[in-house]
């Protein structure tokens, strides 16, 4: 080898030197095993991860490493913290598993390995931390926080459920079943109903008619260890199908399977969460999240029906972007998806800059709702039309549920105690693709964010409807008027709306909470469904309100014969105060019900639809 050779085949070796001890610098890994945890053991985790995320402080892209294994998390010298927590009982302090807070450049990788917690704990929690990843780890309980039966008899008197009692240990107290756990005890107070091949939601069953009304002045009577019968005098208004599974909702919403707060680029990939003690994945003053190959769903091996105790991923107050990419649902008891923001009473006008404002949702109080610099808008609260912006001051808490805000410029004539505010500074950009909603207890997708929507390539299973566009100033205060959203090239298949839930008017439901919409100001714009592909069983297939610029167009219905018609509405599309509608392209296979289309409180001049067109006023 000649010099130049050598010096060539130096430098090579150099610079490969140099990119590995670069690599090593980037990818300083801790490994959990070196601090002295071994997985299978059962002993608690907790202060092994707490030790191991106080010597990544100060430190840059440190990876806390898990060998696969099982890994134990007991409350017992866990962190414990103060959160108010969106659409989350204000139960504090939480008491948290795995903390990730005032870090940067992060990664968590479980490798594949089971993290198992005991009692009422939120499982991980990010807090003021930026460029955090999460990987390949799954999130479960020996004992749910959720119990479940299967129903083995039936008769004129009640039913009998075989209750695992490993998984889910009982009492009979006064008559009632109560579930006992790890520190804890809770009576049933809600029971949903799945079928055991399809785990679909039973049909027609919704919220309280699994059993019907009436049904909470149950008895209840072991008949031998693990079979309960429970009964009523005269029977219940329906009785389950035997053969089908019981969730039996006992607890109550108090920590979030995982929760981001006050954090920005968070990577969350090849999660499991099999269940949690409240919202999955609840992103709350957020910026940038993105979860790919993310499942909240039952754990099968265990033989359950269900999964999360709320919502899948819950996303209030978040901005910047959000990305959700070949993820899963199934098995919930409320929605996969949510995201809003959060609006507030205005209760008092101080002065020509400054009001005073108040929480209307109990599970919203104590948010740190605004800072200065930060805009604003001004909702009159009967017909939902925003009168106004501003940019905020100067932000004082008074208390839990009331605060003062100090504007720049003065306070719309318009705006008087009773209306609302909304912050738009958190609002967010949405990205949902490639994912698959199961049948879960309530609907499928929430959207109330005036960011670009954009909904592709997913499948809808969902119990009641698949897409719930809302907002309202008037009950649960979740703001957002959309104004850019696009929902194409999905499949909303049987089982979507086979029940009833609150806002469920089609398996396309735009429905925001407006007392006295206005034509002339609608509250959504720019929605545009297209190519899609649809099964519609029963008539409504989409129900807009108070929508400016709405697009049904080239989409596909094919008629499901799973069960029969129940619905109260006899159109396939119903328009209520909406402006420039248009209705084409659409194509027809078998008898769909839905073909006409119903016109209220506005001109039918604003609907464009060639006379070709399968739907007919």
């Amino acid at each position: 080898m000649n010099r130049k050779n050598l010096r060539i085949t130096f430098i090579v070796i150099i610079n490969l030197l140099m990119t590995m001890s670069v690599s090593l610098v980037a990818q300083d890994t801790l490994m959990i095993s070196d601090l002295g945890l071994l997985p299978n053991t059962r002993e608690n985790a907790t202060p092994f991860v707490n030790k191991a995320m106080a010597m990544m402080e100060g430190k840059q892209n440190r990876i806390l490493y898990f060998p696969q294994g099982r890994y134990d998390f007991w409350p017992h010298h866990c962190i414990e913290k103060e959160y108010f927590e969106s659409n989350t009982y204000d139960i504090n302090p939480k008491r948290l598993g795995i903390v990730v807070q005032g870090l940067t450049n992060v990664t968590i990788e479980g490798n594949g390995s089971e993290f198992i917690f005991h009692d009422r704990m939120q499982p991980v929690t990010v807090d003021s931390s930026s460029n955090v990843s999460l990987k390949n780890f799954s999130v479960d309980w020996d004992i749910p926080l959720t119990a479940q039966g299967e129903v083995i008899s039936s008769d004129a008197e009640g039913f009998t459920i075989r209750i695992n009692t490993n998984e889910s240990p009982y009492i009979i107290e006064n008559n009632k079943l109560v579930f006992v756990g790890e520190g804890w005890k809770s009576a049933l107070w809600e029971v949903m109903e799945f079928q055991p091949d399809t785990r679909f939601v039973e049909p027609y069953t919704g919220d309280a008619q699994a059993l019907g009304h009436g049904w909470q002045n149950y008895m209840a009577k072991e008949v031998v260890p693990g079979l309960v019968k429970v009964y009523r005098l005269g029977g219940f208004k329906r009785h389950p199908k035997v053969g089908n599974w019981l969730v039996l909702r006992h607890s109550t919403r108090d920590h979030a399977g995982m929760f981001l707060v006050n954090s920005k680029d968070i990577d969350i990939e090849g999660v499991r969460i099999y269940h949690t003690a409240g919202l999955g994945v609840l992103s709350q003053y957020s910026e940038n999240i993105s979860l790919k190959d993310v499942k909240v769903v039952p754990n099968k091996a265990k033989g359950r029906f269900l999964s999360g105790h709320d919502d899948g991923f819950h996303f209030m107050g978040c901005k910047g972007q959000i990305t959700v990419d070949n993820c899963e649902w199934a098995g919930l008891m409320d929605d996969p998806i949510n995201v809003h923001g959060t609006c507030v009473r205005i209760t008092e006008i101080l002065s020509s800059h400054k009001i005073k404002c108040r929480f209307m949702h109990d599970m919203s109080a104590g948010l740190v709702w605004g800072q200065p610099g930060e805009q604003v808008g001004f909702i009159e609260n009967k017909s939902m039309r925003t009168v106004g912006f501003g940019t905020i001051e100067a932000f004082e808490t008074l208390n839990k549920e009331e605060f003062t805000v100090q504007l720049s410029a003065p306070i719309p004539e318009e705006i008087k105690a009773g209306a609302a505010l909304e912050n738009l500074t958190w609002t967010p950009d949405v990205d949902i693709r490639n994912s698959m909603f199961g049948s879960c207890r309530a609907r499928g997708l929430l959207l109330s964010t005036p960011g670009k929507i954009v909904v592709e390539n997913n499948c809808f299973q969902s119990s009641g409807s698949a897409i719930l566009i809302a907002g309202d100033a008037n009950y649960w205060y979740e703001s957002g008027a959309v104004r850019d959203v696009t929902i194409q090239n999905n499949t909303f298949e049987y089982p979507c709306m086979s029940s009833m839930y609150q806002f469920c008017e089609a398996i396309i439901s735009i429905l925001p909470e407006i007392p006295e919409p206005d034509s002339e100001y609608p509250f959504h714009r720019n929605i545009t469904i297209t190519n899609n592909t649809f099964h519609p069983f029963d008539y409504p297939i989409l129900y807009a309100k108070s929508v400016d610029g709405l697009r049904f167009t080239n989409n596909t219905l094919i008629r499901s014969i799973k069960i029969e018609p129940f619905h109260k509405r006899q159109a396939g599309i119903t328009l209520d105060a909406c402006k420039n509608v248009s209705i084409k392209g659409n194509e027809i296979e078998g008898d769909v019900l839905g073909k006409k289309v119903e016109v209220l409180n506005m001109d039918p001049k604003e609907v464009k639809m060639p006379s070709k067109e399968y739907f007919k006023f």
